[in-house]
Formats: structure tokens, C-alpha cells, sequence
């Protein structure tokens, strides 16, 4: 679950391993003879897509964790059992590949800045499909990104066995459902139409114990990023959250000002982190290129207005509902 460091950037050491360094990582870690490595993008980590001459799945991604978060090895642990948990429920979530040892991460040094930071490594394995964030979004999808929030939440909360995962009246969240984090693909060769199927779910370092009704504003306000008509993706998300799990009369009353307060802690927290990290800029600010003035639109038309679309919305879903 979250440790609650996500707001103090200020003392996080995001990692700076090079491709040489991570492939021979990978080799000495996980016993893997590396074949082709790049890296990936990431906010307050490191990834590295890894290919390697096995048997089997032969691609993985390297995830090198940020020295603060580092240090809590217990809720890496977690966050991977969860995702583990997952899998095995017929969510399509990343599993480890256990260490020499067989652990499921390993405490190792390195990296261009030196010295005494240590950083949590773990080798999970790659999934396929194109990121939320370059495709146009349609209805058909982002009906599935709700149901799959609710679905994801629901059987986390009702299911999932940790230590650290202490829920009793409240529920589980993946708390970071953005336009990245999940991966789609086509099952249609339709163009004008294509049908999408949700094929990854990233990312589970931002898990917390939270109300339902946080992880539909995060995701909604998401999807709005990219979005050509931002303000009509609402509905659309939350008939399929409501589909699994409906919210109460006060949950659909702080929905606007959740969303909006999700875009404005994205939106500070990333110029933040983007003046103490500029190498990194362009991907701490994707959000930014369209998010003010999302927000800004929202407040302009107003609550009563936009409540109004997204009610009116799901409210047809459920007198229409989409084939699964």
C-alpha cells in the first residue's frame, strides 16, 4: 500500500543505471543472458524493457525503484504479491521473475550517482499492447476502464491476503489507473469502430487504502487527458464502475470536485518534480500540455453542468447496458 512519500519528491534519488549496467543486472540478479535492452519511461523510478534468450516469455521489464521508496521493502512486497494475486484472478497484470536466490526483488547499489544509495530491483514480465494515452478513446473503451477499476478494486478488497493489507471498512485502490498505466489492444478489424480490450494493467506503487469513489475520479480524470471531447468521458467511466460497484448519493456528489482536485495535485506535483529532475521533463509533463486547460474548462462550465453529462450518461447505460 501507499507509504504516504508520494508529495516529498525532494528526497528521492530516482535511479540512473545505464544499459550496460542494468543488462548486466539482469544477468547477476536473475541468472538472464540479455539479448536487447532499452529503457522505458518512468516518473519516479527506472524501467528497462529486456529482452533475453530463454525458454518461454522472453521479454520483462527491469524496474529499478527510487531510494525512498527503496527502503520500504515490505510495501514493494506488497504491491508485487498483488499484482501476483491479480494474474491469477485472469487480470492482465505483470508477475515477477524470481531472483537466483528465489526472491521476488533483490537490494542492489549502482547507477551514475553513487555512493551509498540502494535501490529495490525487480524483473516482471512484459505486457503487450499500446498505452491508453495513443489511441482515440471511445465509449466501448472507457466503459471497460471503469468496469475494470471497479472489478480490480472489488476483488483486491474482498480477496487479497497481506500483511500490509489491513483493509477492514474501507477499500483497496490502484490509485494511479492514468492513460500509461493501462495497455490496450484492438480485437476488431474495424477502423471506423475498432473494439478495445483492455490487455495490461501498470504500475502499482501508488496503492492505497481509500473510498471507491477515489479511484473512478483518478481514472476519470485521466482519461480526459487525450481525450477530443474531454467533458463527455465521465459518464461513459463511471456507468462502467457503477456497473460493479455502484457509488452512494454522497460519492456522486464529491465526484467533480475529486476529479478536480486530482488534476491540480497532478498537475503541482509534476512541475515540482520537473524543476528537480529537467532531464526528465517531457514525461513529468505530459499531463500538463492539455490538464490546465481541462481544468479550467470544468470550472468554467461548471459543476451543475458537468454532474448533469456524466449522471445523464451512465443513466443510459443502465437502460441500454453494452454486451460484455
Amino acid at each position: 500500500m501507499s507509504s504516504g512519500n508520494d508529495c516529498q519528491p525532494q528526497t528521492l534519488t530516482k535511479p540512473t543505471f545505464g544499459e550496460r549496467e542494468a543488462a548486466e543486472l539482469v544477468d547477476r540478479v536473475f541468472g538472464l543472458k540479455v539479448s536487447w535492452i532499452g529503457s522505458l519511461p518512468s516518473y519516479d523510478d527506472q524501467n528497462f524493457h529486456v529482452c533475453v534468450s530463454a525458454e518461454g516469455a522472453d521479454e520483462y521489464v527491469l524496474k529499478i525503484t527510487n531510494s525512498e521508496d527503496s527502503q520500504e521493502p515490505d510495501l514493494i512486497e506488497a504491491q508485487t504479491q498483488a499484482m501476483m494475486f491479480l494474474s491469477a484472478e485472469g487480470f492482465p497484470s505483470a508477475t515477477p521473475y524470481l531472483t537466483k536466490d528465489g526472491n521476488i526483488m533483490s537490494l542492489e547499489s549502482g547507477g551514475a550517482r553513487l555512493g551509498s544509495k540502494k535501490y529495490m530491483v525487480r524483473l516482471l514480465t512484459y505486457l503487450p499492447g499500446t498505452p491508453v494515452a495513443k489511441i482515440t478513446t471511445n465509449a466501448q473503451i472507457l466503459y471497460e476502464i471503469g468496469r475494470l477499476a471497479a472489478s480490480l478494486d472489488k476483488v483486491l478488497s474482498e480477496k487479497f491476503q497481506h500483511p500490509s493489507a489491513k483493509s477492514l471498512h474501507r477499500g483497496i485502490n490502484h490509485g494511479d489507473l492514468n492513460d500509461y498505466n493501462i495497455l490496450v489492444d484492438s480485437s476488431s478489424a474495424s477502423l471506423e469502430n475498432p473494439q478495445y480490450r483492455v490487455s495490461g494493467i501498470l504500475d502499482f506503487s501508488d496503492m492505497s487504502y481509500g473510498y471507491y469513489v477515489f479511484e473512478v475520479a483518478i481514472a476519470i480524470m485521466y482519461m480526459m487527458i487525450e481525450s477530443p471531447d474531454p467533458l463527455s468521458v465521465g459518464g461513459h467511466v463511471l456507468a462502467g464502475f457503477e456497473s460493479i460497484l455502484p457509488l452512494t448519493a454522497e460519492e456522486r456528489g464529491a465526484l467533480f470536485l475529486l476529479v478536480s482536485g486530482r488534476f491540480a495535485q497532478s498537475l503541482v506535483i509534476a512541475a515540482h518534480t520537473a524543476l528537480l529532475y529537467p532531464e526528465n521533463k517531457e514525461y513529468l509533463t505530459i499531463t500538463a500540455k492539455t490538464g490546465w486547460k481541462h481544468l479550467m474548462t470544468m470550472f468554467e462550465v461548471g459543476q451543475e453542468a458537468v454532474e448533469k453529462k456524466w449522471f445523464e450518461t451512465a443513466q443510459a447505460y443502465t437502460q441500454h447496458a453494452p454486451a460484455p
